[in-house]
């Protein structure tokens, strides 16, 4: 299921070349306009001017889409720093986008309970393409907890079915989570498809392993998967 194309993906060495040829905005998986209805669900009006971190952000456009729907800080961290001052320097004018040189297994420069909201299209993944993925991932996702507030939610938008990534994110932190589906893109498809699998609002019922996916959407749905996981304090978790 969505298996790795290369081991490299984890790597600083290969996003640095990589964005080294590579000119233009590119969206892994899915653009703003497609997850807004989702983002704004989870992100509310409300807590907009509260700052959100994306990671893994690389060259994507998706940042500038939630600064031009309100949001009112973006702090966006990638692995290459290559990619890094090329964005900086795009996004110089607008001060709601900030741009730092950071691995997302150490995020030790922002303070505990920092943020709103953590957005990550395909950095788990990747990390889990690499060598140590599962430590790799394990810490990444510690550190996510760590720089949430409480009650913050991680969206995490991945090709992992849920017998691939609950009980990774069950083992990592204490979250409550919430599953959304929406369908892929096709390529030079402009918008969302007339007749979805699932409304992307209404979360999929989710068992414990997620073999319930299987009743609400059939075999093998050609999807990508939205793990809303809101961060619980140990103190909740025990009640």
């Amino acid at each position: 299921m969505g298996t790795c194309s290369t081991q490299a993906y984890g790597e600083a060495w290969y996003w640095d070349k990589r964005y080294a040829d590579e000119s233009g905005p590119f969206d892994w998986y899915q653009k703003y306009s497609s997850l807004a209805p989702l983002i704004n669900l989870y992100i509310p009006r409300s807590h907009r001017q509260n700052p959100v971190l994306v990671v893994g952000c690389g060259n994507s456009a998706f940042s500038e889409g939630m600064v031009d729907d309100g949001y009112a800080e973006v702090v966006n961290i990638d692995i290459s720093s290559v990619v890094i001052e090329a964005m900086q320097k795009k996004y110089s004018n607008r001060s709601q986008l900030i741009y730092k040189n950071m691995d997302v297994r150490d995020m030790s420069y922002f303070q505990t309970g920092s943020f709103e909201a953590v957005i990550d299209k395909g950095t788990l993944d990747s990390l889990l393409c690499g060598d140590n993925s599962r430590q790799n991932a394990v810490k990444m996702l510690e550190e996510v907890w760590r720089v949430l507030k409480e009650k913050g939610v991680y969206i995490l938008v991945t090709y992992g079915a849920p017998t691939y990534r609950l009980h990774l994110l069950r083992d990592s932190c204490s979250w409550t989570i919430k599953l959304h589906v929406i369908d892929k893109l096709v390529v030079g498809e402009s918008s969302e498809p007339e007749h979805p699998l699932w409304e992307l609002t209404k979360p999929v019922p989710l068992d414990d392993d997620g073999s319930s996916l299987e009743a609400g959407l059939g075999k093998n749905p050609d999807v990508h998967y939205i793990y809303i996981c809101t961060k619980v304090g140990s103190e909740d978790f025990a009640s």
